[in-house]
């Protein structure tokens, strides 16, 4: 698959879906952070130092999207969301892929999500899986189980309490699309 991919978001403004090149690990790593102690989405409880970054995300494929050079306000470009796609099993099962995504608080519902989603789909059988499976969707996480149902996954399994939110504890699901 060519890199990058190019979309106009809801807003006008034109991004860019690509490889994430060496020098944006730090912002994609300061970004997951904001996500974590945001604390509705990711396991995590505490921000993660820059080799658990890279053990957790930098492992396989990672690929951000940030606006073209035309809506750029800053060098390097500003990161407006980032995903991970690697295997979800080892050996006879590595065809089953797992991702992760994050977009930044103050761009959310733009459509980066969406893009990001579509893609990775594209990319990820272009790599050779021939599924996708999340193992810990936040039943709390609404838009992110409408956005990945509206994409083709299914909810495979529930695990029950699965997550410690600050006030409660909610299930985790299980989706799951064949590529």
């Amino acid at each position: 698959m060519q890199l990058p991919l190019y979309k106009t978001l809801r807003n006008g403004i034109k991004v860019e879906l690509d490889s994430m090149h060496p020098e944006e690990q730090e912002e994609v790593r300061k970004l997951l952070n904001v996500v974590i102690l945001e604390g509705q989405t990711y396991p995590q409880k505490q921000p993660l130092s820059p080799s658990e970054f890279a053990a957790y995300w930098l492992n396989q494929d990672a690929f951000v999207v940030r606006p073209t050079a035309e809506y750029a306000t800053q060098q390097p470009k500003e990161i407006w969301g980032a995903f991970y796609l690697k295997p979800n099993f080892p050996g006879r099962c590595s065809h089953i892929c797992n991702a992760g995504f994050i977009v930044q608080p103050g761009k959310r519902g733009l459509g980066i999500g969406r893009f990001m989603g579509e893609q990775m789909l594209s990319i990820a059988a272009s790599l050779g899986y021939e599924a996708v499976m999340f193992n810990l969707v936040f039943a709390t996480n609404i838009a992110s189980i409408q956005l990945w149902q509206s994409l083709g996954f299914q909810i495979i399994g529930q695990i029950p309490e699965a997550v410690k939110l600050d006030t409660q504890q909610v299930d985790a699901l299980m989706m799951y699309r064949n590529l």
